[in-house]
């Protein structure tokens, strides 16, 4: 049997010029171009968005803070220095309370190899507790552009879907309630 699946891509949001990228899920899409626009449709419907990225997650290399206490070598092999290291985006997650983020934007460094990328993570952002580190080629995600904003993101605030309150599930549960009462009591 063939795999039907589209691969799967990380979306990562950007709320505010300011702020860092959180990771707020993931979305199939047969490219990167779709899962734009798949992530723009399923993640910027009720959070603002100044910024969204997706990369394929087969570019993340992720490690938790658990294998690396279990492996204290696991970054044993030297790497020989290559005059073209590429940039490498680190995220982190630095909780473990529940949250819509699961890893956030921390910085970036350069190495040959996601491994040597991990490590000089480390080394330079690893003086928090950090319960889970990915990192990924910078040039593995495609970044939405700020000229692309007013039509990517505005058009979903002006919908009132996006608003809790939009909804009367409670007022209508109550009824439902009620009119059951009504019937068992006749």
């Amino acid at each position: 049997m063939t795999d039907t699946q589209w691969s799967r891509f990380e979306v990562f949001l950007q709320d505010r010029p300011d702020g860092p990228h959180r990771n707020i899920g993931s979305v199939h899409a047969p490219d990167a171009e779709m899962a734009m626009m798949n992530a723009r449709d399923v993640c910027v419907r009720r959070p603002t968005c100044y910024s969204l990225w997706v990369v394929p997650a087969e570019a993340v290399f992720a490690m938790t803070d658990q294998e690396l206490q279990d492996n204290p070598r696991w970054f044993s092999t030297k790497v020989e220095e290559d005059p073209n290291p590429e940039k490498y985006i680190v995220f982190q997650k630095l909780s473990q309370r529940r949250s819509m983020a699961y890893v956030v934007y921390s910085g970036q460094v350069d190495a040959t190899s996601p491994t040597q990328a991990l490590g000089r993570a480390i080394e330079i952002y690893g003086d928090t507790k950090t319960y889970v580190w990915w990192v990924c080629p910078e040039n593995a995600i495609l970044q939405s552009q700020e000229s692309d904003a007013p039509t990517m993101f505005d058009p979903a605030g002006s919908k009132t879907y996006r608003h809790p309150r939009e909804y009367k599930v409670v007022k209508a549960m109550h009824e439902v309630k009620n009119d059951r009462r009504g019937k068992v009591d006749r």
